[in-house]
């Protein structure tokens, strides 16, 4: 039975496609913004050849976002069982092309991430991510996958750990993080939390290894460990070698910090944690970045200092502010009030993503669409967190928001095949 394209419109769930353009309309007015030159008259640049406007990265912006609402017209026109169906074939290529970048892209600050089309640059590692959701979420919808199977959940960790390790290898750190956040949607799905819980106490005894005395925490865990078995005569009778053996990892993990600290991490990954841990330490060095984010930020108190009235912005005092750092514009142009007001659509979009999520009939698309709801809520928390001081500087961007295509054809398409799927939901009910 097919769709009537009346019908198929009023299925589209428009609340969302009012946020994202929203979010992709104030995000340009602060790519304006922070490339904003007070030298260039307003009125100087009608003149200008479509050549010099190419060297604005808001006209760039907006060459984007038109191919993007084409992009938008497409995925929804696409027959939503093709997501479902192409998806081991679409992250098979995508695999192939991680692969193929590592050793054809030309470096760009240290990275191999980037593949030049022309006058075009695109990265792989953003739509990566689209591939991944997609293949995870057709696994995990499969008729006999069992979550508790240790082989199923070798397979779903193979999948998702695959491209986050050909984008390390290709030296681009920052995006391979955020692949972590799609166990917040396994966990959705029925993934054990006893996963979830390791991986931040694991994470937690690492922050405190770089920030304590090592003699400090072997005394402490030493402690807890005798304590533990001291107050439970029923650990130390049947779990014993259970009680030690975590003893002894954490013991390792917090002995291997410094070897991994030193010897693995790059010189430049190491710099970001010492300005994460200690911003002060190095203002105008390695601190620079974080330091002048935070004074674009809170100069703009309550209300901003108004549209192209920041200091920090106007005169480029935050490097890199119109992609990573996009967060400060808005934060110095339009106030506290301004930045609440956007982090207020962010909320209201995930929010709306997990409504949509939840309707699903099927567990491919209930997968899918926390998936996409993951990896937002990963990058808007360090995104934001990073331009504060909250969070390392890992060089991703604010979605819907930073200046480039890659970014925002990528996040239009992870959004966009959601709501083309929501909008067919109901099909196979009347068939």
């Amino acid at each position: 039975m097919q769709v009537s394209p009346a019908r198929y419109s009023r299925s589209i769930d428009w609340l969302t496609v009012l946020l994202y353009v929203g979010l992709v309309g104030i995000g340009w007015i602060c790519i304006y913004a922070s490339s904003y030159s007070p030298d260039v008259p307003d009125n100087a640049l009608t003149s200008l050849s479509f050549d010099k406007l190419m060297a604005f990265n808001w006209f760039k912006q907006l060459l984007w976002i038109a191919t993007a609402f084409v992009l938008i017209v497409v995925l929804l026109v696409v027959d939503y069982k093709a997501y479902d169906t192409l998806a081991y074939a679409l992250y098979g290529g995508m695999i192939l092309l991680l692969v193929v970048t590592m050793f054809v892209a030309r470096p760009i600050a240290g990275s191999r991430s980037w593949l030049e089309l022309g006058p075009v640059r695109l990265q792989p590692a953003e739509f990566a991510k689209f591939t991944t959701a997609l293949a995870a979420s057709r696994f995990m919808s499969s008729i006999n996958l069992r979550y508790q199977d240790w082989r199923d959940q070798l397979v779903l960790a193979g999948i998702t750990l695959l491209p986050p390790l050909l984008i390390v290898a290709s030296n681009e750190s920052g995006q391979a993080l955020v692949f972590g956040a799609l166990l917040l949607a396994y966990f959705r799905e029925g993934m054990s939390p006893l996963i979830l819980l390791l991986m931040a106490a694991a994470g937690t005894i690492l922050l405190l290894a770089l920030l304590v005395p090592k003699v400090w925490l072997f005394g402490t865990f030493t402690l807890v460990l005798i304590a533990v078995l001291g107050l439970n005569r029923r650990v130390l009778r049947h779990h014993l070698p259970l009680a030690v053996g975590v003893w002894l990892a954490v013991i390792g993990m917090v002995v291997g910090v410094d070897f991994f600290y030193n010897k693995v991490l790059q010189p430049h990954q190491r710099q970001r944690i010492e300005v994460l841990i200690n911003p002060s330490a190095d203002p105008l060095g390695k601190g620079w970045n974080v330091t002048q984010s935070k004074i674009a930020i809170g100069s703009g108190g309550m209300l901003g200092k108004g549209f192209l009235q920041g200091t920090q912005t106007k005169f480029d005092f935050v490097p890199e502010q119109s992609t990573d750092f996009i967060f400060c514009t808005v934060g110095e142009e339009f106030g506290w009030l301004g930045s609440l007001a956007v982090l207020g659509l962010y909320l209201t979009l995930l929010w709306r993503i997990i409504y949509v999520a939840e309707r699903q009939k099927s567990v491919f698309g209930r997968t899918y669409g926390y998936c996409v709801a993951s990896i937002l809520f990963f990058h808007v928390t360090v995104n934001v967190g990073m331009t504060i001081g909250l969070a390392p500087v890992v060089g991703i961007p604010l979605p819907f928001f930073s200046y480039g295509g890659s970014s925002l054809w990528s996040f239009t398409i992870l959004l966009f095949s959601l709501l083309a799927i929501d909008a067919y939901r109901k099909q196979d009910l009347v068939r």
